[in-house]
């Protein structure tokens, strides 16, 4: 499975922010939108991310307050990337070494999506129901999921 498989699922929607747009305005969109991040665009090139993570140390580094700052001085300017052909299973080992719970998706330089820790982890459960769904199915008089006294003995 491929992170293209995510997206055409999860569709393209992408938020994203200036890098010169103030944290607080950023914040904002972050709360409207429910979402845990944005994009940083700069003349149509991905420069960074922001995410919840750089805006709780950015508040915290400020004593808990939002100053003045602009994205461009607390996004994460060497985002962890990938590409529509990458595997789930590579995407899945990036994510946990660097504890990223977000991820652009590139095609040359060109932004395809953004997938999340929670997509990825959903598409891999998905796999793994419709497998065991497939694996019940090929078993004969395997019982249904929540139905009483388990598979039938054989005679």
């Amino acid at each position: 499975m491929k992170v293209s498989d995510i997206l055409r699922v999860k569709g393209s929607t992408l938020f994203t922010v200036s890098p010169d747009q103030t944290l607080w305005e950023a914040m904002q969109t972050m709360s409207e939108l429910d979402i845990g991040s944005l994009v940083v665009m700069e003349h149509g090139d991905l420069i960074g991310m922001l995410t919840f993570r750089e805006v709780i140390n950015a508040v915290v580094a400020n004593g808990g307050s939002v100053g003045t700052r602009h994205v461009r001085s607390v996004m994460d300017d060497a985002p962890l990337t990938c590409t529509p052909e990458t595997e789930i299973d590579e995407v899945r080992r990036m994510m946990l070494a660097r504890h990223a719970r977000y991820m652009p998706v590139l095609e040359r330089r060109t932004l395809m999506g953004v997938i999340s820790f929670y997509d990825v982890a959903k598409t891999v459960v998905d796999a793994q129901d419709f497998e065991n769904r497939m694996l019940k199915a090929y078993i004969r008089d395997w019982p249904e999921e929540g139905s009483a006294g388990g598979p039938k003995a054989a005679a």
